[in-house]
């Protein structure tokens, strides 16, 4: 029987040892099997399996060649159903590296709120800086892309859903019933990814470039885990329980899974037991709900070595200890785990380590130490009022990353000394997050530390990819940086009997607003970075906001073309905004070269 393409392809893992392998993640329409066939001889097979009623595949792909682009197709029951018929975009692509030694470009961001423009063309929130880079890389097929896109949270927003997904959920139940205008079931999840990855230009970026992911809270909700006292009201609720079970479900199918090499899905009992049933949904049920309730016998973190290159993703989310007498940003399986992974092979294993969090580690100084003397007022420091009042803060402000669980921010830079010093450490150490809608780079000093470090520690914060920032917010990010932000900082501190953190630190750049995307480029022991901004037609020539690193930017010469969007019962019309996209550049704002430290 005819099957159809629902979504996907997604080309998830690329082998960077050996280059001999790779997966591709499809949905289709009915169950089938899916096919990747390249045009060197290359291939795979497998069948589909089904959660709720959805048909999914993770097609393996072997026989690659190191250092080979190939293209592929995609047939289901041996029908092709990728590339579409009459795609304007070029051929996707698996590109294999030349060895483990070759360079590494990593291009990251989070909060990719994919909601299109209204009928006016007019985008509130400004060009998408994801599929910017995919028209782009479309119109020069042959230009360096990313070998890696690291997605770091926010890749759907279940709580602030479009005008377009509110008027589908209103066909389906009454609106003024919890949980409202936000994402309920498994089924509503379904389709914030198709409204999010069957955007044209993103759906041919997710085919050609390999793509690791981790959760942020909008991916099942604001301040998910803000707190222990969050937490109860939640659960209190009729809704929460489906909400969460859901999110985390729709999680495993969509973004965890293809973070997982072959080796590791061949023994991962739940994928397998999945891929042999009729119906897999309450398997998948059964584990989300047992991910809720005891996370520390759940690890949604993972470990990607690209040749010399360690990549740490850190679930900064659903690991956390919430109880306020011993709160924790990492429960302590997944702190050893952590530890583990960054000391495995000893000095000289690896010559760059990135730690990939959702959350920045290295905040602006005021915001820092607000969150700080907040967990200490909420633990009850200054007594049960100003506990209730701190409480209420920390939701209202998002007051709960790594500042806001002092040791965890402690633990995490004695984690970073340890593997920074001395022979054989790596050349760069570099915390990658996203999440506070602005970007900008910090740089610890660890000079509390015997001995002081090899290694160039930075924090990369890049963000949002699609979405915005109140004037407001803007405001503050940059008093946060300032003296005057930082002697306030200070003073919240004394009041909460705060200690002084286990390092300091200083901002090298930024911060930078906007829709962005960095890109950090490994080779050898060089390291050099790049801040990218969607800019319109109109706005290409503008400066943006720039700080002590050296900067260049000026207007693109790149040609750009119309891209049609394809139709069918998934995909978004047609809108007037098409022609505005036309005109949509990346606009360099920023180029650094990270080097370790000298003498």
């Amino acid at each position: 029987m005819t099957a159809g393409l629902r979504l996907g392809p997604l080309l998830r893992y690329v082998d960077r040892e050996a280059g001999g392998s790779a997966t591709v993640w499809i949905e289709a329409d009915r169950p089938c099997t899916a096919e990747v066939r390249c045009a060197d001889g290359a291939g795979g097979s497998a069948r589909s399996w089904q959660i709720a009623g959805h048909h999914y595949a993770l097609i393996p792909v072997t026989g690659l060649r190191p250092g080979t682009e190939t293209a592929y197709r995609v047939l289901l029951n041996g029908e092709q159903v990728w590339p579409l018929a009459g795609s304007p975009f070029p051929e996707s692509t698996i590109r294999t590296p030349k060895g483990p030694d070759a360079a590494l470009r990593v291009t990251f961001g989070s909060c990719r709120w994919a909601a299109p423009p209204s009928g006016s063309g007019h985008d509130p929130v400004g060009p998408d800086a994801l599929d910017t880079l995919a028209g782009e890389l479309a119109r020069r097929p042959g230009a360096e892309r990313p070998d890696v896109l690291l997605l770091l949270g926010d890749q759907v927003y279940a709580d602030e859903t479009s005008a377009e997904t509110r008027r589908w959920l209103s066909a389906r139940r009454d609106l003024a019933e919890p949980p409202w205008h936000q994402a309920a079931d498994y089924e509503e999840y379904t389709r914030l990814y198709y409204e999010s990855w069957l955007d044209p230009e993103v759906r041919w970026l997710l085919s050609a470039v390999p793509s690791l992911m981790i959760f942020d809270d909008h991916d099942i909700v604001d301040d998910w885990n803000t707190s222990e006292a969050w937490l109860e009201g939640m659960r209190a609720t009729p809704w929460w329980q489906e909400r969460v079970v859901s999110g985390l479900m729709s999680y495993w199918v969509h973004q965890h899974l293809g973070n997982l090499s072959p080796a590791e899905l061949a023994a991962d009992k739940l994928y397998g037991a999945v891929c042999e049933a009729r119906d897999g949904t309450e398997l998948v049920r059964e584990f989300a709900a047992r991910a809720d309730a005891e996370p520390t016998g759940v690890r949604w973190s993972y470990r990607r070595d690209f040749g010399r290159v360690r990549l740490l993703m850190v679930d900064t989310r659903a690991a956390r200890v919430l109880d306020e007498g011993r709160r924790s940003m990492l429960d302590p399986v997944e702190a050893d785990w952590l530890r583990a992974a960054a000391l495995d092979g000893g000095p000289g294993a690896y010559d760059h380590l990135l730690i990939g969090t959702s959350l920045p580690w290295l905040l602006p100084h005021f915001v820092h130490d607000v969150e700080a003397w907040n967990a200490a007022v909420c633990r009850g420091e200054r007594g049960p009022r100003w506990a209730r009042l701190g409480e209420r803060l920390r939701r209202r402000a998002d007051l709960e990353h790594w500042a806001a669980f002092p040791a965890s921010f402690d633990a995490l830079a004695d984690l970073i000394a340890t593997v920074g010093r001395g022979p054989g450490a790596p050349a760069t150490i570099s915390v990658l997050s996203g999440d506070v809608h602005h970007a900008y780079v910090a740089e610890p000093d660890f000079g509390r530390f015997p001995g002081g470090l090899t290694s160039r520690v930075s924090q990369l914060t890049c963000s949002p990819v699609h979405n915005s920032i109140p004037a407001a917010m803007r405001q503050g990010f940059r008093f946060g940086w300032s003296r005057a932000g930082r002697w306030l900082g200070r003073g919240f501190a004394r009041h909460g009997r705060v200690a002084p953190p286990a390092v300091e630190w200083s901002r090298t750049g930024g911060p930078w607003f906007g829709n962005q995307l960095m890109t950090l480029t490994l080779r050898g022991r060089g390291a050099w970075l790049r801040l990218d901004q969607a800019v319109s037609g109109r706005e290409r020539d503008r400066d943006g906001a720039v700080g002590p690193l050296s900067r260049r930017s000026g207007p693109s010469n790149r040609q750009s073309g119309p891209f049609s969007r394809q139709s069918g019962p998934f995909s978004r019309p047609v809108d007037r905004g098409r022609e505005l996209r036309k005109a949509r550049k990346l606009r360099t704002a920023m180029e650094a070269e990270l080097s370790p430290p000298t003498g």
